[in-house]
């Protein structure tokens, strides 16, 4: 195009100008829009771009729902800490991390529950690093898995424990100071708490704290005790360390003895583990019900 052909140009680009704005009523304001952006940039093709109405954060939603409730499932003992060892050589960790499995698949599968572990596989953890990785989680329940032995092989059953500075029978003393003993495969740098500082400990848990971890013991006795042979009196206290969140119900579940064939055997198999984890999983139901929480 020569320079003469440019005040034609100019005149044509005026004419259609006016002529849109003539038919501005006539046609849509998105077209409009467009249109007249396109016209700016023929007019002025070397101004800078027109800058957009800047981005809001969206507003918050009202009344959402609250999260889910937490359980940490703790199975006892864990890598150089076999645990009991059964009858016929089962190790007690490695019943209580299936156990502990099994429970965490049920829970999830209601979607009524976040789930955490204290431990994933056999590694050791230390009694206080339990509760430590309960409270740093904001567990609303402590649920503490294992099958431990007694002298007395005839014994079987189940049973169900909660914190206490004294213990409730010596069976029961005994149990709690083999599981209070685990720190001692830590090694120097992990130092088991003395029976005197356990008692100290467990008279700082909360009153509100007792009364759910006897609620949540209460529950666990009911399930089981329609499908499991449980101990005579089978809730029971102790001064267990790792029961010891002063916040969090805990409860310690005694699945069974593997110092008893029964029990052992019952214990290896997947089928039977299963029903205890439905046995938990509906006592654990039942207590966040009866808080109004966790339940649809």
């Amino acid at each position: 195009m020569d320079v003469a052909s440019r005040p034609t140009e100019r005149v044509d680009l005026v004419r259609r100008a006016t002529l849109f704005v003539g038919l501005a009523p006539l046609v849509p304001a998105a077209t409009f829009a467009r249109s007249h952006s396109h016209a700016h940039t023929l007019s002025a093709p070397h101004s800078s771009p027109t800058h957009t109405a800047p981005l809001h954060a969206p507003a918050v939603i009202r009344k959402a729902a609250a999260p889910l409730p937490l359980v940490m499932l703790d199975p006892g003992h864990g890598g150089k800490d076999p645990g009991a060892i059964g009858y016929s050589g089962t190790f007690e960790k490695h019943v209580a991390e299936a156990a502990a499995n099994e429970l965490e698949r049920q829970l999830l599968a209601t979607g009524r529950y976040r789930v955490a572990m204290t431990r994933t596989g056999d590694r050791f953890i230390p009694l206080e690093g339990r509760v430590d990785m309960a409270q740093a989680h904001k567990a609303e329940l402590f649920i503490s898995m294992h099958a431990d032995a007694l002298h007395d092989a005839s014994v079987r059953g189940a049973s169900v424990y909660t914190l206490s500075s004294n213990a409730s029978d010596s069976q029961t003393a005994t149990i709690a100071q083999s599981e209070n003993s685990a720190d001692l495969f830590g090694g120097p740098h992990v130092h088991a708490t003395s029976p005197a500082v356990q008692q100290i400990l467990a008279s700082l848990v909360s009153e509100e704290t007792r009364r759910g971890s006897a609620h949540m013991a209460s529950s666990v006795v009911s399930s089981l005790s329609s499908r499991l042979t449980m101990l005579s009196n089978p809730h029971r206290h102790a001064a267990f360390v790792v029961l010891k969140a002063a916040d969090i119900p805990s409860v310690l579940v005694e699945m069974g003895f593997m110092s008893n064939r029964m029990d052992e055997a019952a214990l290896r198999a997947a089928g039977h583990r299963a029903m205890v984890a439905g046995a938990m999983r509906d006592a654990v139901d039942r207590y966040f019900m009866s808080a109004g929480v966790g339940v649809g």
